[in-house]
């Protein structure tokens, strides 16, 4: 049991702001963690500010994430625990195979190099990006009912607008491209380091109805990590989908990991270290 507060580094993924993080930050808080939720280089401190300024956001690729995250963690009095969604996931394990955290959750994560074949219902979430070659280098927002498909189709119409509205914001395409074309490249920003037997542990969370990252992607990704003998899990969610993050069932899947982390001795031995169920 730990007896300093041990820092968590919550990483968002494409589309959501890191204030999307807030309700996990004051959880986290509570169970005796130092947790922030820094944005991807070139994002406002505001869903409103990144909304209205484009340009800082866009041709930002996967290595000027992991290089931007890497510096705040350099900063950082301890290694921190790492917990990403959706590409901010595949961070969190490129991170952790770089040795950068002391464990990772990675929840619905983007693909990684080496998972194979991209299912349909992803081609059709990531479509606004790949329509346009150009989007490589640019900030491309999601229409309410694109959002609605690619992160709240296992939640209700309403409150899947209701989060489109509050937290949504312009993403850079360029992590996009690189991952579509991880496989060919020999050199590609989205490899990561699955074969370090020296890592912290890492849980990979699934979506049952995700439709960016649909199951047999995580389960495609938890194969790439067999020739390390690192602590891999893997826990499934059946009835969620990629807002499983933000939406109004949240706290389950934040739970969990908490419940994980305690389990790999990573629970602090703080007057704080119990979040309320």
């Amino acid at each position: 049991m730990f007896h300093t507060r041990i820092p968590v580094v919550l990483i968002h993924g494409l589309w959501l702001h890191a204030s999307s993080w807030q309700p996990w930050i004051e959880l986290l808080e509570q169970a005796g963690f130092a947790p922030i939720a820094p944005g991807w280089p070139g994002i406002a401190d505001t869903v409103e500010e990144a909304r209205a300024h484009l340009e800082p956001i866009g041709d930002h690729g996967i290595d000027d994430v992991v290089e931007h995250y890497s510096a705040i963690i350099a900063g950082l009095p301890e290694a921190p625990i790492l917990i990403g969604h959706s590409f901010g996931g595949m961070v969190a394990e490129k991170l952790l195979g770089l040795d950068r955290g002391r464990a990772a959750v990675a929840i619905d994560a983007a693909q990684i190099k080496g998972v194979l074949p991209l299912p349909l219902s992803a081609l059709r979430a990531t479509l606004p990006v790949f329509k346009n070659p150009a989007n490589r280098h640019r900030a491309v927002s999601l229409t309410a009912e694109q959002f609605r498909y690619a992160f709240g189709n296992a939640i209700s119409e309403d409150e899947s607008n209701a989060l489109y509205d509050r937290w949504t914001i312009p993403a850079p395409g360029k992590p996009l491209f690189e991952a579509a074309t991880a496989n060919v490249s020999p050199h590609s920003p989205d490899a990561v380091e699955t074969g370090n037997s020296g890592r912290g542990p890492l849980l990979l969370v699934m979506g049952g109805r995700d439709h960016t990252v649909p199951e047999s992607i995580t389960k495609s990704t938890l194969k790439q990590y067999r020739h390390s003998s690192a602590v891999t899990e893997l826990v499934e969610f059946p009835d969620r989908g990629h807002s499983l993050t933000i939406d109004s069932g949240w706290r389950e899947v934040a739970l969990r990991v908490l419940d994980w982390l305690g389990e790999q001795g990573l629970a602090p031995a703080t007057p704080a270290g119990s979040a309320s169920r």
